[in-house]
């Protein structure tokens, strides 16, 4: 007699279990979810840089002249960029259209804010491209306009 029944008959509810999540979250879904929360953390982050609809606050700008100071762009222009793809990447995430380019730009602005403005806020970017790299690398799923518009 082996050990080989007994094995599997601890391992049976975790397969069990696993059989249920594969079934009860499919992957369109999860990574719906992934999208839609990369989305708001960079939205929001947008939001705070402009007031109105899109007129930049005055505090955006020294923020980009002290603490977010980047060593290869002027400030004026790099806060005109972040509070722009921080409104426009997340919204093209959301819809699922052009998923992968929009969550490869938010990527490279999270690299970026990882190296220059904020290394020891490492396990929040961490997290970031831990939502953003399934997006790069899968795209939108079937509930997006990738899907609809078979954009890989």
């Amino acid at each position: 007699m082996t050990d080989r029944p007994a094995a599997a008959g601890w391992r049976a509810p975790f397969a069990l279990l696993a059989r249920l999540g594969e079934c009860a979250l499919p992957l369109s879904l999860l990574l719906l979810v992934q999208r839609f929360g990369i989305a708001a953390i960079f939205f929001l982050s947008g939001r705070t840089k402009v007031e109105g609809i899109f007129t930049m606050a005055e505090s955006t700008f020294f923020l980009f002249q002290t603490e977010y100071a980047l060593p290869f762009i002027p400030p004026v222009p790099a806060a005109y960029m972040a509070a722009t793809a921080e409104h426009i990447f997340p919204i093209l995430i959301v819809l699922g259209l052009f998923t992968r380019g929009a969550a490869f730009a938010l990527l490279g602005m999270t690299l970026v804010i990882e190296v220059f403005v904020y290394p020891d806020a490492w396990a929040t970017h961490l997290s970031w491209a831990g939502l953003l790299l399934p997006l790069i690398a899968l795209g939108g799923g079937r509930f997006s306009l990738d899907h609809i518009f078979r954009i890989p």
